[in-house]
């Protein structure tokens, strides 16, 4: 006997009423039908994706570090014969049920062992014939970190972090997405308060010139780079200077980021 008709009859015995009954009947009827038709519909889709191309997916971390007034980014050696000595970005295949997201910090953590990096979806790369062993596709995240702030638990492949300007040929298609990530960054810092992160809570003017010079690759005027910051309203007076500095000690500054906060309300960031 069917779980329906068990539950027909009970209610039939305790209530021994005809239109209730019927009022059940119905509501079942639906249910079922709405069941059979979300399981059609499921199987519809089921075949569709099945019928899709093959394409394998994975994720890579293109992690900028700051240090010592250099950019540099985080690179291992290949493991792929044919591209032995050569660097690469920290990648990783996506697994069948995992979030993008997910598989970009597990990749993070498995290459270096740091936790707690934030990572932003930058771009996804898929020309055929990017990965000499066919189509693969990559999504690829970014980060920007101070390297005095995040130690290497993890160093196989010869991890280890590399000045951007002083790189040559990598594995893949890896300088191509390196330049497109720079160049994403060098965007962000310019409408972004990254570059505070970089720094210390009290920083001087030097030290907030020298973050944008190595992000953005260039020397910066001096007193134009000021009047700038000088302009936007975010940088409050310590009233405290350098110490122990080999060069004329500058006023240290602090961000301002609750005016920042409340001037991004109104579409006004920083505008460099």
């Amino acid at each position: 006997m069917s779980a329906k008709i068990q539950i027909v009859l009970f209610f039939y015995f305790v209530f021994w009423d005809k239109k209730f009954l019927f009022l059940l009947l119905l509501m079942l009827e639906h249910s079922t039908s709405v069941a059979l038709a979300s399981t059609s519909h499921t199987k519809e889709a089921v075949s569709l994706v099945e019928s899709y191309p093959a394409v394998p997916l994975t994720v890579d971390c293109v992690i900028f570090g700051f240090d010592k007034n250099l950019l540099k980014v985080l690179l291992i050696k290949s493991d792929l014969a044919q591209f032995a000595e050569k660097y690469s970005l920290l990648g990783d295949n996506v697994k069948s049920n995992e979030d993008l997201d997910d598989a970009a910090h597990r990749v993070l953590l498995e290459r270096t062992g740091m936790k707690d990096v934030y990572l932003e979806q930058v771009h996804s790369f898929g020309k055929p014939q990017r990965h000499p062993g066919g189509r693969v596709v990559t999504t690829v995240y970014a980060s920007l970190l101070n390297i005095m702030h995040h130690e290497l638990s993890i160093t196989d492949h010869e991890l280890n972090w590399h000045q951007i300007d002083q790189l040559g040929e990598m594995a893949f298609d890896h300088k191509e997405i390196l330049d497109v990530c720079v160049h994403w960054l060098q965007k962000r810092i310019q409408e972004h308060p990254l570059a505070f992160n970089l720094l210390p809570k009290k920083f001087s003017l030097r030290q907030l010139q020298n973050v944008y010079e190595a992000i953005l690759n260039c020397q910066l005027d001096r007193r134009n780079f000021r009047k700038k910051f000088a302009a936007m309203g975010y940088l409050m007076d310590t009233n405290e200077m350098e110490v122990n500095v080999t060069h004329r000690p500058g006023k240290l500054y602090t961000f301002d980021f609750e005016a920042y906060q409340q001037r991004k309300k109104n579409g006004v960031g920083i505008d460099f």
